[in-house]
């Protein structure tokens, strides 16, 4: 029998409004806001970004979630894999009986028809989806609608014989689904990490690349059977919805100029074409970021985010590039006044900083945090720098 899927919750909103208030709400955080986003404390001054943790797709999964185990209290639920990248809310979720399949060896192999399974807000490769359907369990799919977005244009440039080239992680749950939806559909696709990555594909559209070394490094960032010299000749970009809009736009400008090189003016359309598929949520954080630093005299940076999240540490990119900035994983990063735990931009590794913040006089901090992150978090670490302040 085919799977039952829930894809607009399951009515159960008011039920759980008071859970998801008590794990994540922040009465703090809440003030700030009334406050022009400002709170003072002694020496200590602090600016919230304007848009910043929870968005709405976030927001929209967890809430899902917490109606699914209330819906269901006396079935196995299963999440397919972490629902957003915040470690905090993944453990929430745990704490309530929701087992992840990514945690164990045997995967979709536990699964039994009476099992409900919950698709994440990065959504889930074709393949997968048909395995679960197969399976028989009841779906809860809380897939984002700006990636659902995403999958619809790639999905158009796959019908109309387009190659979806996708900026954004190979390794990205959300990656991997998109690129699945485009071979689903008949077509190719090829995944762009950066800009770097990006002007190799504009060399060889111009005819300068090499066959054997261009297929080796997109080895494993390509459609199976991806032959350059066919399918670059015609072109959709879509993107990761959590990259940096900046870079997405300007990969945009890249591909189309090589196309314009390579085609001329009149038949560009024919060979290029590139629908809006950045996340308004992603967009509105990294200006709240960028406004911050423009209009506020911030010393310092604090990003609060999963180490994994693509968001958050993009937002961290911004940061870095004109303050002082630590991206840190939750509060309890801030250990003391002289000593604090972070990942720096471009790592991927969890350092220690020492003498991190000024020891006296006044300090302005600025803070963000990713679109994963619940308000709860902020709160407590605002907490920790008043007190470190004090």
């Amino acid at each position: 029998m085919p799977a039952l899927i829930f894809r607009k919750g399951l009515d159960l909103k008011h039920a759980v409004a008071g859970m998801l208030a008590d794990n994540y709400h922040s009465a703090l955080v809440e003030q700030i806001k009334a406050e022009d986003f400002t709170y003072h404390a002694g020496r200590l001054t602090v600016h919230l970004a304007r848009e910043f943790g929870f968005c709405y797709g976030v927001d929209r999964a967890v809430d899902y979630a917490y109606q699914t185990r209330e819906r269901f209290p006396d079935r196995r639920v299963f999440l397919t894999g972490e629902i957003i990248h915040n470690p905090h809310v993944n453990d929430k979720l745990r704490a309530m009986g929701i087992s992840f399949l990514s945690d164990a060896a045997d995967g979709l192999d536990r699964l039994e028809a009476n099992d409900v399974v919950i698709l994440p807000a990065f959504g889930v490769t074709v393949a997968m989806l048909q395995q679960l359907d197969r399976r028989g369990c009841t779906l809860i799919d809380t897939t984002c609608g700006s990636v659902l977005n995403v999958w619809k244009n790639v999905r158009r440039y796959a019908e109309g014989g387009f190659t979806s080239i996708i900026h954004g992680k190979v390794w990205h749950e959300e990656t991997q689904a998109t690129a699945s939806q485009a071979v689903e559909y008949g077509g190719k696709y090829l995944v762009v990490f950066d800009r770097a990555e990006t002007e190799l594909v504009c060399d060889y559209i111009r005819g300068k690349g090499d066959r054997e070394a261009f297929l080796g490094k997109f080895a494993n960032a390509t459609s199976p059977g991806f032959d350059p010299d066919c399918d670059l000749a015609r072109i959709g970009l879509a993107n990761q919805t959590t990259m940096l809009m900046s870079e997405s736009l300007e990969i945009g400008e890249m591909i189309r100029a090589a196309m314009l090189e390579r085609y001329g003016e009149p038949p560009l359309a024919v060979h290029y074409q590139a629908f809006d598929t950045i996340c308004s949520a992603t967009q509105d954080r990294q200006d709240a970021v960028v406004a911050l630093l423009r209009d506020r005299a911030i010393d310092l940076m604090i990003v609060i985010g999963g180490y994994n999240s693509s968001n958050t540490a993009n937002l961290a990119r911004i940061c870095a590039a004109s303050r002082p900035t630590f991206h840190i994983a939750d509060p309890n990063c801030l250990v003391s006044a002289t000593e604090i735990r972070h990942r720096p931009v471009g790592t991927k590794a969890e350092v220690i900083a020492n003498a991190w913040l000024p020891s006296n006089g006044p300090v302005v901090v600025g803070l963000t945090s990713g679109a994963s992150t619940p308000d709860n978090l902020v709160g407590a670490a605002i907490a920790r720098l008043e007190a470190f302040c004090a």
